[in-house]
Order: structure tokens, then sequence, then C-alpha cells
């Protein structure tokens, strides 16, 4: 199975003394439930994986428990150091106090639990760890397959990775393209807008960003200004709030913007550039 450039990083910080929770952090479908399965085959050391998908929002002392779980293994296993990985942890609801509650405790009390946290986006992640992890944790990014990931694995060539992009999952599929499309479609886009985005973020016109998304995908590669923007888009307010949205998905690394290049730091930020929304890989510049 093929391992991404991130695998030798994680493994190699779990080789090392206990110092910092450990995040995974990236879009969907891009590996890294995969990575750290590989690590655990590989890596001499009890642990316990848990995922959270299932777990009700509101149960927050679901993580406690979890804790308290790996701290009982330990003990029976009488091993020297043991590691707990929480897959969508985000899902529970105030998951950054709790895990910063039970991490706090285990510093205390000196026990030997090793963390790692995978997120389905930076998105999600971002606000927890910033306010109540802060000092605790180091973030292990993993962004879309690179065309060099693409063609090892896939045999991608670069036409077929500007095209299709850099989701595994859809790899095989290429060769039926509504396939692929379905895919893509239901697979990836709906759940991180639906699921990610909007059950996260605050969001008053959420029917809005869907269609700036679209129409980002459908100008992939070509210069448009967020004001003619707003005659297409229905209910579309002002640049600022569009300016925002594409923020939030650039966050969610769905879609995102570039600035056009400049010598001056003020006339570069005065311009947005690239849109890159996924299976695509092109350009939304605001002109003028």
């Amino acid at each position: 199975m093929y391992r991404r450039p991130q695998f030798d990083e994680l493994m190699s910080r779990m080789k090392e003394p206990r110092r910092f929770i450990q995040v995974l952090s990236g879009p969907r479908q891009v590996g890294k439930s995969t990575l750290v399965k590989q690590v655990l085959q590989e890596i001499d050391l009890p642990y316990l994986f848990v995922t959270a998908d299932s777990v009700p929002p509101e149960n927050t002392a679901w993580i406690g428990e979890t804790w308290s779980t790996a701290r009982a293994r330990l003990q029976i296993a009488q091993a020297s150091e043991y590691l707990l990985v929480i897959d969508e942890v985000h899902k529970i609801d105030n998951w950054s106090e709790a895990v910063k509650k039970e991490w706090d405790m285990d510093t205390f009390n000196d026990v030997p639990i090793k963390v790692v946290l995978l997120g389905s986006s930076r998105l999600l992640l971002k606000d927890g760890l910033t306010e109540s992890l802060a000092g605790r944790f180091e973030i292990i990014r993993m962004s879309h397959w690179s065309y060099l990931e693409m063609r090892e694995a896939f045999g991608f060539d670069i036409n077929q990775y500007v095209y299709y992009g850099g989701y595994p999952g859809g790899a095989l599929l290429i060769k039926d393209f509504r396939r692929w499309q379905r895919y893509v479609k239901e697979s990836i886009v709906a759940p991180a807008i639906e699921r990610d985005v909007l059950s996260t973020k605050i969001v008053y016109k959420p029917e809005l960003m869907r269609q700036l998304f679209d129409l980002g995908c459908v100008y992939s590669g070509k210069e448009l200004s967020l004001n003619k923007m707003i005659g297409q888009l229905l209910d579309a307010g002002n640049v600022t709030t569009l300016a925002n949205y594409l923020t939030t998905l650039d966050e969610s690394r769905l879609l995102c913007g570039l600035h056009k290049y400049a010598n001056d730091a003020a006339r570069k930020y005065n311009r947005v550039g690239a849109m890159g929304g996924v299976g695509c890989r092109g350009i939304l510049a605001q002109s003028g």
C-alpha cells in the first residue's frame, strides 16, 4: 500500500518521548485514517483506536470515558507507554476542553499516554486547538495528493492530474467519467459542505455558499471579479459576504483564492486570485 510522506513524520514523532498531542488535519478522503493505520501496524506500541463518528455530539463525556479505558489498558499491559488515537474528534461538542482536561491530568500524574487526533479539515480543528490546547499540540497537515504521489500510486499523467485532481478514492474511477463525477459530488463535496462547513461555521446563507462553490468550479482557470459574481448569484448580498464565504471554503480545502502577483504588497492584497475546487485546479481572480 502506498505510503504518503507524512507516514515517516508521524512514525518519528511516535518514537519520541511524550511531548505533544499530534493532530492530523486535512480534507476528507486524502488518507488520514489510512496513514494512522499504517503507522499502528508498524509501531511497537500498544494502542486504542476509536472514532467519534457515531457518537452523539452532546456526549462530551465520551472522551473522558475513552481516555479512562486507555489508562486501564496501560495498567493491564504494564507497558511503558500507550497510544490513544481518536478519529473525527471534532464531532463532539466542546471536544477541545475535554481533551485538554484529560491531557493535563496525565501530564500532572506522569501517565505515559501519547495522543493522536484526526479531523476532517483544518477548519474543524483550528478554533479548539488555538483556544484550549495552545502549546499542547503539533499539526501534521495532509493536503490533497501531489502530482508526484498520484503518478507513483496510480500512473496519472500531468493532464489527468490537472483535470481530476488529487483524490486517491476517485483515481480508479476516471475511466467512467459519470461514476467519478458522482463520487466526487456525493462522497466528497456534499459531506464536506453539509457536514463540515455548515455544521461548524455560522453561515447565514448556506444556499449562497453552495452557489459560490459551483460558480467557482465553472470559472476554474478564469478571471472573475467578485463584483461580477454578485450579479450571477441569487441573494448574494455584498462583496464582503462572498469574500468571507470564500475564506471559509478555503479553510475547508474546497475552494481557494490566490492573490495576483505584484511586487507591491498593498496591490497584491487588493486583488483576489485563484479558485481551485475539488477535481479542478484553476484560478479565480478579482479583476480591476
